[in-house]
């Protein structure tokens, strides 16, 4: 035999065995199995927890001289980006797993992004072969129908990762009665000039349109005001988290010394007891009286009425197939392909989770350059409440229904027009230049998330 020939055939040997092995080490999780435990399987054998939590138990090489700075950045940037542990910790107890956590899972199994592939080449059992992929897939959609069913969407998008509306929420009527006079009444502030609505109009989509909001004695905030419009479907509120529901947001600006500068509730309500028609009306649903409870509850019992169905894109997602043009089509699936359905998903479109500005470019570092803006106290998002350093510069994921009416943009308010936040986010939190044809389609895609209010469509007064 020519020795060529002998090198053909050792090396086919060689490959065969590689295959071999291969196989034997990478097979799928048995199907028989409950696809939780078959979900796990495959998280494990891809070694997620590695890249994906605080203290992950390294392999035995990570100290080695070239390996090491690879794994050390491999391990920051994954667990910048997703902190796995809760997620596991829900799959092994059988409990809801967040949206976005799901919908982050969802993509990089359908892209293939994970596990990276420095990673499977020394783990071969970790790389996602098809059948693995197709039960990933299979979990996701099976936990979605389980958890976040989408009842009002058309078969073919039950599985998509964002939901429509729903068309009311239930309240007490007689609390939001009193909840509409409340967020309309600027006896809530020190000198009876700030109302919630100053900053939260309802004729101006939930927002004021001011990079910062106008407080008392002319003083202005540190921070873009939020819409109230549909923040009922947020897991939290305010940007850094801080008020676990409607009614403890409604508590603090009425306090803060910049914003509405009143010294107590007992003062708000000496004021509003001085109103004897309405403290009647309001004794009648709340028998304790007037103070910071009563008031609050009423408040945010209104601001759960604050909700947009309908847009067009919900509609769409009913089924109706002509309510989007093709270029809003377009604009969705470019959308999901830059991974902004991983965030802004769910049926708020965000307010589901906490994201760091900034995860594939150092957009404060950028602000400071060319805005010659430096870091102010409210930049440090999160880490605020916590001081937990993973969460500075993170921030709950705003909502982008009615986005096209509620400039300008992002916590700092420092961006006016939509088209350039589109193509900031692509840059500063996929790591992408976007083609300016393309975010101009994901723009008309946003303009379609605009609802309707008590049955009209959302507009905005302040027309730019």
């Amino acid at each position: 035999m020519k020795k060529s020939s002998k090198i053909i055939l050792g090396a086919a040997v060689v490959v065969a065995g590689l295959a071999i092995a291969y196989r034997a080490v990478n097979t799928a999780p048995d199907k028989s199995l409950p696809i939780n435990e078959q979900m796990t399987a495959i998280m494990d054998d891809g070694g997620c927890i590695f890249c994906h939590s605080e203290k992950p138990q390294l392999p035995f090489y990570a100290n080695f001289p070239v390996a090491k700075s690879l794994i050390t950045m491999d391990i920051e940037e994954g667990y910048k980006a997703f902190d796995i542990e809760p997620m596991m910790k829900a799959l092994a107890e059988g409990t809801a797993v967040n949206e976005v956590d799901l919908a982050k899972t969802e993509k990089a199994i359908a892209d293939g992004t994970m596990p990276l592939i420095q990673y499977y080449l020394a783990h071969w059992g970790s790389s996602l072969t098809s059948a693995k992929t197709d039960i990933a897939l299979e979990w996701v959609k099976q936990h979605r129908a389980e958890f976040y069913p989408n009842d009002l969407a058309a078969e073919e998008f039950k599985n998509e990762p964002i939901r429509p509306i729903p068309d009311s929420v239930a309240v007490d009527a007689r609390k939001v009665e009193l909840g509409y006079v409340l967020y309309h009444d600027t006896r809530l502030s020190g000198d009876g000039t700030i109302s919630c609505a100053s900053c939260h109009g309802i004729n101006t989509a939930g927002v004021d349109n001011h990079q910062y909001s106008d407080g008392i004695n002319e003083q202005v905030g540190g921070i873009n005001a939020p819409t109230s419009f549909n923040a009922v479907f947020n897991f939290v509120q305010f940007w850094d988290g801080r008020a676990e529901n409607l009614a403890a947001q409604a508590a603090g600006p009425p306090l803060n010394p910049v914003e509405m500068g009143s010294a107590s509730f007992e003062e708000i309500a000496a004021r509003i007891t001085e109103d004897k028609e309405f403290t009647a009306k309001f004794n009648e649903v709340y028998p304790e009286g007037l103070c910071e409870v009563t008031i609050t509850d009423a408040i945010a019992e209104y601001e759960k009425t604050l909700i947009t169905p309908n847009c067009a894109f919900d509609k769409y997602l009913k089924g109706d197939k002509d309510a989007l043009t093709s270029e809003q089509i377009e604009g969705y699936a470019i959308f999901k392909e830059y991974n902004c359905a991983t965030c802004h998903t769910g049926v708020n479109m965000g307010g589901l989770s906490y994201e760091m500005m900034g995860q594939r470019a150092n957009y404060f570092q950028d602000r400071e350059t060319n805005m010659k803006s430096g870091l102010t106290d409210s930049d440090n998002g999160r880490w605020a409440q916590t001081q937990v350093e993973r969460d500075r510069y993170r921030f709950k994921t705003p909502t982008l229904r009615n986005v096209a009416l509620t400039w300008p943009y992002y916590h700092d308010g420092s961006v006016e027009t939509l088209e350039e936040a589109i193509a900031m986010m692509s840059k500063y939190q996929v790591g992408k230049e976007m083609p300016a044809d393309k975010v101009a389609k994901v723009k008309s895609y946003l303009d379609a998330l605009t609802g309707e209010y008590q049955g009209k469509l959302l507009v905005n007064d302040n027309t730019k």
